[in-house]
């Protein structure tokens, strides 16, 4: 029988199967027996590109960063619209795939994308004329803030019931019943509202260091 011409399979086809299924099903749904029945091939045949179960999910982690957009570094924005618009593409990747995020929270590691990510972040700022040890600490502030936006939604911690709430014990959440099916709106204008509290903080501050030069 002729060989194929493409190969069973690769390192980038096992990590798009494992994190369709991080997606679909969370990180407890990941195993190496369940990857080669999804994959169609194995079990052994994995540890021909990944030597156990957690080396997968940090592909699967890095994968996101990946998607993660950095060319605000690289043209002629500002370090605050750079940081701005970063945060935003960020967080879609994250809420695209919040189940991965407790991987991602780990840090970057030895993971390339995520290496990236932070070196760009970090570069950008310097250049910008922050001093590094801030530069670090604003790289940090944002990674909190950005994981912390996508690890559970607010709105969506609410129940759609409106007596599920008794006045006499919670006296102002009379409407709280009603904010899970608004829960993109108001998860994504708190998202805007925290991130623009945090870039004028940061403003400020900049604005402090240039009077002191």
């Amino acid at each position: 029988m002729a060989r194929p011409r493409k190969p069973l399979l690769s390192t980038d086809r096992i990590v798009r199967t494992a994190r369709a299924l991080v997606d679909a099903e969370g990180l407890a749904a990941v195993s190496t027996r369940r990857l080669a029945a999804e994959l169609g091939v194995s079990g052994p045949s994995l540890y021909n590109h990944f030597r156990t179960k957690d080396e997968i999910l940090e592909a699967v982690a890095d994968s996101v960063s990946a998607q993660v957009d950095l060319s605000m570094f690289e043209d002629v924005r500002d370090w605050r619209a750079a940081l701005h618009d970063w945060a935003v593409s960020y967080r879609a990747a994250l809420r695209d795939h919040p189940n991965i995020v407790p991987v991602l929270a780990r840090g970057p590691g030895r993971r390339p994308a995520g290496l990236r990510l932070a070196d760009a972040v970090f570069g950008a700022m310097v250049r910008a004329g922050w001093p590094p040890s801030q530069a670090t600490s604003i790289g940090a502030l944002m990674r909190y803030f950005i994981m912390g936006s996508a690890l559970g939604s607010f709105a969506g911690g609410f129940v759609d019931d409106e007596t599920a709430y008794d006045p006499t014990s919670y006296p102002h959440l009379g409407q709280a019943h009603l904010l899970a099916d608004q829960q993109e709106k108001i998860d994504e204008r708190a998202f805007e509202a925290g991130l623009t509290a945090l870039l004028d903080g940061l403003s400020l501050q900049y604005d402090r260091l240039a009077h002191q030069t």
